[in-house]
C-alpha cells in the first residue's frame, strides 16, 4: 500500500461532531500537525469526509 501524509490544515471549531471524530481518528487535532498513514479504503474515506479541513501528499 501507498503511504500519505496528511497535514490539518484548518480548526475543527463550528464543525459536526462526525467531522470532529474524524480528525482525531486519523490522528490529528491540531493545525499543522502531520501523521502519516497507509492508503487504505477506510484512511482514503475518512480523507474524503474532511477534505476541507487538511492537506494530503504522498510520502
Amino acid at each position: 500500500m501507498a503511504k500519505v501524509r496528511i497535514t490539518q490544515v484548518k480548526s475543527t471549531i463550528d464543525r459536526p461532531k462526525r467531522q470532529k471524530l474524524t480528525i482525531q481518528a486519523l490522528g490529528l487535532g491540531k493545525i499543522g500537525r502531520t501523521v502519516e498513514q497507509e492508503l487504505t479504503p477506510q484512511i482514503q474515506g475518512m480523507i474524503t469526509k474532511v477534505a476541507h479541513l487538511v492537506k494530503v501528499e504522498s510520502a
